[in-house]
């Protein structure tokens, strides 16, 4: 198992990585989505949450993809500070926004998410995270539910206000579209539309050598803002998978949203799924409750036990990246990097000593 830090768009530079490297991290996913451009409610010193229901930013532009030189700058940039570039985290919504909504831009889309998957594989950046979502990350609400009143978030209650028009995935896509909503699709609907973009794309992956890997739905709800989800129990992980069996169909699998969920057994669902080798990389996060009452908590205070969870994926020799995901803020002068350091140093503990007991074991 390797630890590793993801990093947003703002934070790709070297005082970012020095931290990381203080911190123990081997590696860095890295996030080239601005989900803090234009937002004027969603402050770039955390998570991006914007309000219950408002966007996070706006997209970036459809017609300016990341390019092999960036891609390939990026990576050079983070091998020179020591590190490893394990993954790109999220497809900006300009770039593939039809393909979530089954629109007229489907095709070029397509084409756009296969160029990107090339450039990756010609950069040597082997994952790329995606959420399959229309709704995105809805209906969250900030305050001070960690312990000691650190700053976190969690959900507290359902959130059914429809998407206005231009709007994707938590950000705005068209600041100047027709007024009105988006008319709600059905589940199966919202499965043809993955299973498309599986079978389209996927065969560039395999042949770019880049691992795509699906986050489930934060939060896990059945519906959001009127739209359906499509993992939102443990179970469609696997569903997933079964459409297309390749090796480069994976997960991105996010401990505390599969925590959230109201069905299947936590710690077996890890060792279901790191058993078929499907985990890409792992988001590292503690919380308390179900949804759609839960709050995120620090590392060590929710409801999972993440020792047990570390020495399962160690058990089935899982060898891929954790990375804390997203962190309660500290009251400090640096509460981000507070929060991160606290579950950095929880995390390399525990890996140090599942990892010994496994050598002791062995012996």
């Amino acid at each position: 198992m390797k630890l590793g830090i993801g990093l947003y768009r703002h934070m790709l530079n070297e005082e970012y990585y020095a931290f990381a490297v203080q911190a123990g991290c081997t590696h860095i996913v890295a996030h080239l989505v601005d989900y803090f451009k234009g937002g004027a409610r969603n402050p770039n010193n955390n998570q991006p949450t914007g309000d219950r229901n408002a966007p996070w930013g706006f997209a970036g532009s459809p017609e300016e993809l990341w390019t092999l030189e960036e891609l390939a700058g990026l990576r050079k940039q983070i091998e020179a500070a020591g590190l490893h570039l394990e993954a790109i985290e999220n497809l900006d919504p300009a770039h593939w926004y039809d393909i979530l909504l089954d629109g007229p831009q489907r095709p070029l889309h397509i084409e756009n998410v296969k160029t990107i998957l090339r450039r990756m594989g010609e950069a040597q950046i082997p994952i790329l995270g995606y959420n399959f979502s229309i709704a995105g990350v809805a209906g969250r609400v900030s305050g001070p539910f960690a312990r000691g009143g650190a700053a976190s978030v969690g959900m507290d209650g359902p959130e059914d206000t429809p998407i206005p028009n231009g709007v994707v995935w938590n950000m705005v896509y068209d600041a100047i579209a027709p007024k009105g909503v988006l008319a709600p699709i059905t589940h199966e609907q919202l499965w043809d539309r993955l299973q498309r973009f599986l079978e389209d794309v996927l065969p560039v992956a395999e042949a770019s050598g880049v691992r795509l890997a699906a986050h489930p739905d934060d939060p896990p709800m059945p519906t959001m803002r009127q739209q359906p989800r499509l993992v939102y129990q443990p179970d469609m992980y696997q569903r997933l998978i079964d459409i297309n069996l390749s090796p480069n169909n994976g997960l991105e699998f996010c401990l505390g949203t599969l925590a959230e969920m109201t069905a299947g057994n936590l710690y077996e669902v890890v060792d279901r799924y790191s058993r078929q080798e499907r985990i890409a990389y792992v988001h590292f996060r503690n919380v308390s409750g179900k949804v759609p009452h839960y709050h995120e908590t620090f590392i060590d205070d929710g409801d999972i036990d993440m020792l047990r969870i570390i020495s399962i994926l160690y058990r089935n020799g899982f060898d891929g990246v954790m990375i804390p995901d997203h962190s309660p803020q500290m009251t400090c002068a640096a509460p981000w990097h507070a929060g991160m350091a606290h579950t950095l140093g929880f995390m390399r503990a525990a890996m140090t000593v599942v990892e010994q007991q496994g050598a002791i074991a062995a012996v």
